[in-house]
């Protein structure tokens, strides 16, 4: 029983809408929990662009992705919901894909009833496998979870919306909540209405993700509070870090080449502040236990 998998499954049944921002990197995670949030969810759509400036189209192997789910888990104290993409493959590949999760200490996991390999889920062109199939993989990996940790949260995420319709999408939530799910979602939900029909007719927690100004990401944006109201268990905000940081970046160095001098002096707005930098990702530690256990010539600077 992992710590982070109790602390995820609690927040959770409360069904009160906890904000689970996606990151698609260790540093982008820590800052999310610096900043207070609960958890974290880990999004393919992130870390495809992040490690290879590609889309989100099935490019990534399974096992740079979970290096990079060890990474994340390993760096900060909340709950870290991974990215299990359509399972890497059949329910055999689901499963191992879930122990290799569990064992390195997620609290969850978002698993898809795409055809592998999957795209993004707020994109055109998907195919999703039959509800038979995804039922299989549900079940393989809620028996991993059922004998290495309980509290594991599997959040079993729905593509039939766009092609099928809100009530296959139910239909199929339901299915994958009688095969094991904890959580479900159906990616592109639309309107308050259809959310609202959705939390009536699904027999159990259910997540929603939003985001404004990304095109593609047709769910309405409704406040907070209302999807408490509604019951919402979870908001997921998927790609929110790769898309800041891409501005970010694509804006300083423009400035930087706009630049007639080819420095900004001056203008540090753009930046953090070195020392807080360093501070944050914790020098200072490094720095102790160079003293504690270094010969001391060896930490000296020139």
């Amino acid at each position: 029983m992992s710590e982070k998998s109790v602390l995820l499954r609690g927040q959770i049944q409360k069904q009160r809408a906890v904000i689970t921002p996606g990151c698609h990197d260790a540093l982008s995670a820590k800052v999310i929990e610096r900043c207070g949030f609960e958890a974290v969810q880990i999004s393919g759509f992130g870390i495809a662009g992040c490690l290879l400036g590609k889309p989100d189209v099935g490019l990534m192997r399974t096992k740079e992705v979970l290096d990079l789910t060890w990474n994340v888990v390993q760096a900060v104290d909340i709950p870290v919901v991974a990215d299990a993409g359509a399972g890497a493959g059949s329910a055999v590949n689901a499963a191992w894909v879930t122990e290799r999760l569990i064992n390195m200490g997620a609290g969850g996991m978002n698993i898809e009833d795409q055809l592998f390999p999957k795209r993004c889920g707020h994109r055109t062109g998907k195919e999703v496998i039959s509800a038979e199939e995804m039922i299989g993989k549900v079940r393989a990996c809620s028996d991993v979870r059922n004998r290495q940790d309980a509290d594991f949260v599997i959040s079993a995420c729905t593509d039939s919306h766009a092609s099928f319709g809100l009530d296959e999408a139910v239909r199929r939530c339901n299915l994958y909540l009688d095969a094991g799910a904890d959580l479900v979602s159906i990616n592109a939900i639309g309107s308050r209405d259809d959310i609202e029909r959705a939390v009536d007719a699904v027999d159990g927690p259910l997540s929603i993700n939003l985001m404004d100004g990304v095109t593609g990401v047709n769910t309405e944006l409704v406040p907070i509070r209302e999807l408490v109201a509604m019951g919402i268990a979870q908001v997921s905000i998927p790609v929110a870090s790769i898309m800041v940081a891409h501005r970010a970046l694509t804006d300083f160095f423009n400035a930087l080449k706009a630049s007639p001098t080819g420095v900004l002096p001056g203008e540090t707005n753009w930046l953090t502040n070195f020392d807080e930098f360093t501070g944050f990702v914790g020098l200072d530690e490094y720095r102790a236990m160079e003293d504690k256990y270094l010969p001391n010539e060896s930490t000296q600077l020139d």
